[in-house]
């Protein structure tokens, strides 16, 4: 019952992400030819508002498309990743030219390969940019030939990808020397998920494990890496399996903070809860390279530690971040009325609770709990 109730809801949420794929064809001067791309938008797009949104670009995308936005749309929804514009690029016909590298070079070849690597930095993300709110934080996912070909943009002076996620690459020669020469210098935040199986393609998966074990000897506080070797599952399962992993990887500090964070980071944080949660959000522009709006749950890990360790001052900084975050919600009535009350202001207290009566109720805050209070407050 439980599995039916899991493949329901996965097909209802591929459904909803379906059901925004906007479909283009770009003309190409670098192919020398029309390439048909998909796109999916975020929920609640907004074409005229000023939220930047990462971009996803996925090769091989007439059957990787599909299950990248479902992870996406899914992920996004539950606040574990933002949300975010994810193209596919169709390859089906061109795949062997696009994906192609020199015998002699092992660059992308004269024959399609360079052609396509031009396409894409020079032409698909630029249209994208300038027709959609991207932001600057871009991640590129391929599988096979293609998860070998998204490396060679690693290369660039100036990479045009911050996340790689690669599903049982078909490496070519050389390339594990020469990401471990460049992911060894990298100076920029760099995100890299490699994945293989127990039932991959032998030969390729015997060039994987040699590429992780090169990969995680590098000492490197710009480089992120991840590797997953996944049991019971072949080249092509592996994928379904791989997303969410890549997902969590690159995105951990962008999700919200979690009982593991809280125990670990927030209550031994030197400096306090709330400075503790403005350097995780000053963290996340750095990372990222945009703003977060700060989450309700966050707010509540950090009440849950300013309470525990009596602090004052916290609470009162946390009580403005609420209002100025959350002006037309309660959220921003019940912590004033909860700083006030925890420096003795009862007055002034049962008037905040009072006031956020009229405002919008949240995730966890409703009218019911301002009364409580107020109730309590009356009775002292």
């Amino acid at each position: 019952m439980n599995k039916i109730l899991i493949l329901i809801c996965f097909g209802l949420c591929f459904q909803i992400a379906s059901s925004q794929v906007i479909y283009e064809t770009i003309e190409s001067s670098k192919l020398g030819e029309s390439r048909e791309i998909k796109i999916q938008l975020p929920r609640n797009y907004d074409p005229e508002g000023d939220i930047l949104y990462p971009l996803v670009v996925v090769l091989d995308g007439d059957y990787l498309f599909e299950p990248m936005i479902g992870n996406a749309d899914y992920h996004s929804y539950w606040g574990d990743m933002p949300k975010s514009i994810v193209i596919g690029v169709n390859q089906a016909k061109t795949r062997n030219a696009d994906l192609s590298y020199s015998d002699t070079t092992y660059f992308p070849s004269d024959e399609g390969g360079s052609q396509f690597f031009e396409f894409v930095g020079m032409e698909l993300v630029p249209f994208i940019n300038d027709n959609y709110l991207t932001s600057e934080f871009r991640i590129v996912v391929g599988h096979d030939q293609s998860a070998n070909f998204l490396n060679y943009w690693l290369f660039k002076e100036d990479p045009l990808f911050r996340g790689y996620i690669a599903f049982s690459p078909d490496l070519s020669p050389e390339m594990v020397n020469r990401l471990n020469e460049k992911l060894s210098i990298t100076t920029e935040d760099t995100f890299y998920y490699l994945a293989t199986a127990d039932n991959d393609v032998s030969v390729l998966r015997e060039d994987i494990v040699a590429c992780n074990t090169a990969l995680s000897a590098i000492d490197n506080p710009k480089l992120h890496y991840r590797f997953d070797d996944f049991t019971d599952a072949d080249h092509y399962s592996l994928v379904g399996l791989g997303i969410p992993k890549a997902i969590n990887e690159i995105f951990g500090l962008y999700k919200p903070i979690n009982r593991q964070e809280y125990k670990e980071k927030v209550l031994t944080y030197e400096e306090g809860p709330f400075a503790y949660l403005m350097k995780k959000y000053e963290d996340i522009e750095f990372f990222y390279g945009f703003e977060k709006k700060v989450v309700e749950n966050d707010l509540r890990a950090i009440l849950a530690a300013v309470k525990k360790k009596d602090d004052l001052e916290s609470m009162k900084s946390l009580s403005k971040l609420a209002k100025n975050e959350y002006s037309e919600s309660m959220i921003s009535a019940y912590y004033s009325g909860l700083y006030y009350e925890m420096a003795g202001n009862d007055r002034k207290a049962l008037v905040q609770y009072q006031s956020g009566l009229l405002l919008e109720a949240s995730e966890f805050i409703n009218k019911d709990m301002l009364l409580d209070k107020i109730y309590d407050l009356q009775e002292k």
